[in-house]
Formats: structure tokens, sequence, C-alpha cells
């Protein structure tokens, strides 16, 4: 038998490693990368046609007023095309698309609608399709989402003056959430937006996420194969050679699921990991200034919450055995989740082992739709 103080050992070093590596990224980026500037040349003159794509799929209660969204953007009316492709809707999405397309004569609106749904890259491909050859930016955006201010489709193109910018994103703000959701996002979104200082971070948002055409073009447009569609084109875009950033001068706000919250989070971990696993194939282009928030993140992603597992199996076979140092840990391990911080970090490490293995049985590249809170409604 493995005397337990040898046990105990490793469990310790296994923990010093997982909850290491986060903070000591996490310290970095905040202390570092954050007080930077951005370095992003925007110019306010810059206005380039833009096809904004609206991926559906049984969206009545919501496609109304994600085009009302669009609309009062204060961007010149003949620089902007609306594309909505939608993947076989079965409640009337398409009929109320082609009723706010009348209603707003203004506005250049294009519906494409798919006879199966396939999944959002394959729409996203068919949307490329229909996109004006004229239109310098792409930005794909979901129904379930708002932009916070009138003037973040103007500052989104602004960006995109600079030669180095090829892909741009948005710091999330979850719709009336609290609890876990809205820890996590205070602490994902100083992430991003530190990793995008460095240089790129290579994780994007369907909330909003805008790419230069002639980029995508030459990527060979969406994956289809994986679920975190807007991940890996910014991260393809970056690997070229260009900045990929969520800048914090554009918010959008996401709505967040009503009921299925957690599988709702098990799903959004299913796609990054699909992403990061796709990544480790072409670790050999990274750029020098990529290099270590990709592996950091591809090593958060794909790694660490097993070594949460870890740890706690060999904690738990030492206590036991009768070590008193295991059970005393295992003790404040628990007692520590009424720490909000320390419970939002737990649940995702969870989510993440979880998603791992429906990744070996399904991606989850279509899924059935969940009830959103577009409310003062909150998550605990």
């Amino acid at each position: 038998m493995i005397p337990y103080t040898l046990i105990d050992f490793v469990a310790l070093a296994l923990a010093a490693i997982h909850f290491g590596v986060p903070l000591i990224y996490y310290s970095y980026l905040k202390r570092v990368a954050l007080p930077r500037p951005w370095n992003v040349r925007a110019d306010s003159s810059f206005l380039p046609k833009v096809s904004i794509i609206v991926p559906t799929y049984n969206e009545a209660q919501l496609i109304m007023r994600k085009l009302d969204d669009i609309h009062r953007q204060n961007y010149p009316r003949d620089r902007v095309e609306i594309i909505v492709i939608d993947s076989a809707s079965t409640d009337g999405t398409p009929d109320l698309v082609k009723k706010w397309g009348e209603e707003h004569p203004d506005t250049r609106l294009k519906l494409v609608v798919e006879p199966v749904r396939r999944g959002k890259g394959w729409a996203l491909n068919e949307a490329l399709k229909h996109v004006s050859s004229s239109s310098e930016v792409i930005i794909v955006t979901d129904v379930d989402s708002w932009w916070s201010d009138p003037s973040t489709l103007r500052r989104v193109a602004n960006m995109f003056a600079d030669p180095t910018i090829g892909a741009v994103s948005c710091i999330k703000i979850p719709e009336g959430a609290r609890g876990v959701e809205a820890s996590y996002r205070n602490y994902y979104n100083l992430v991003r937006v530190g990793e995008s200082k460095l240089w790129s971070t290579p994780i994007f948002h369907g909330e909003l996420a805008a790419f230069k055409k002639k980029l995508i073009k030459e990527i060979g447009g969406f994956p289809t194969d994986i679920g975190a569609d807007d991940s890996h084109t910014a991260t393809l875009i970056a690997l070229k050679g260009y900045r990929a950033i969520v800048h914090d001068s554009i918010t959008c706000i996401e709505a967040v699921p009503r009921k299925s919250y957690f599988q709702w989070r098990v799903r959004r971990a299913q796609h990054l990991i699909q992403h990061f696993t796709k990544l480790l194939k072409l670790k050999h282009k990274t750029p020098r200034e990529l290099k270590t928030v990709l592996r950091t993140e591809t090593f958060l992603h794909l790694f660490n919450p097993w070594i949460l597992l870890a740890t706690t199996i060999l904690l738990i076979i030492s206590a036991t055995q009768g070590s008193i140092a295991a059970t005393t840990l295992l003790t404040i391990g628990i007692a520590a989740l009424i720490i909000k911080l320390y419970r939002m970090w737990t649940h995702q490490q969870i989510a993440l082992m979880i998603a791992t293995v429906r990744n070996l049985r399904t991606k989850e590249l279509t899924w059935r739709k969940e009830q959103k809170i577009t409310c003062v409604e909150h998550i605990d």
C-alpha cells in the first residue's frame, strides 16, 4: 500500500498546479496586460461596407427585437446589409423576417432559408454565398443577444482601419444574471481583454464576431465540424499573423436560459474543447505573440479540470487511510463552496469534464432551443 503521506504530497503538488497556473495567469493579465494601451489605430472616418449575418432557428420570440436592435445602429444605411439565414424553423421565423423587411424599406435585408438544419457553421457558409461582393467586413450575431449602444457597429468598423486587425468581438454581460454566471463573466471578460491587449484572444463571442471578409475567404470559410465557429475562425485568422481582439469598448448583452442552465454551460464547454483540440494540430503555426495565450488556454480547457479530479480522488484515498491532512483539505474544499468565486471556478471545472465526456458521444452541433431570460430575472 502506498503511504498516505506520499499520496498527500502528490495531491498537494497537483492542487498547486491546478490552482496556481490560472492564478498566475490571471494575475499577469490583470497587472501587466490590462494597463497596456490598446495600440489599435482605429479611424472614426473609416466606414466599410458591412454584412451582418443573423443565423436563426425557431426564433419567433426574439427575431423582431434583434432586427430592431441592428436597425437602431447609427451606421450609414447604404453601407449595411443584413442576411438572415434560417435553418428550417418551424415556428414562423422566416415569415416574421419578411414582415420586418417590408416594414423597414430603408434597410437592405436578405432572407436565406435552408431546407434542413445542419449546424451553425453550415448556415454561415451558406450565408456567405449571398454576401455582397463590395462588403469588406462580415459580422455574425446571435438572435438572443443585443448590442448595448447605437454606436457599437460604428466602433467595430472603425477598428478595421488598422491593417493588423483581422477580427473583433465584444465583452459579454449576461442579461439579468447573478450568482455563478455573473461571477464567471466578470472573470471571463477581464481575461479576454487582457489577452487581446497582449496580442489576440483565442475565444470569441457569438453575440458579435466581426471578421475581414478577405480573411474568411483565405481560411476557407467557417468550420462545420465543431461548434465554436466564432472562436475557431478568429484564431485561424490570428494564426495568420493578424490580431483577433475582444475590445472593452464594445459591450453586448446575452440572454441566459431560464431552465437547463447547466446543460447550456456544458454545451458551450463542449464547443470550446472541440476548438482547442483541433488547434493542437496547428500549434507549429502559432505566432510568437500568441504562443503563451494559446498554450495556457489549451491547458486550462483540456487538461486542468482533470488535474482537479485527480487531486480530489487522491485526497479521498488518503483520507480513507487515516490522513488527517487529507481530511482537513477535503473539508476546507467543501466549505469553500460558500465563496462565490471558488464556487464559480468549481462549477466551470465540472462543466468542462462533463463536456469532454459528452464530446465522445455527440458534438452538439445542433441542439434543442432553450427559453432565455430576456427581462429582469436572475440565476442564483
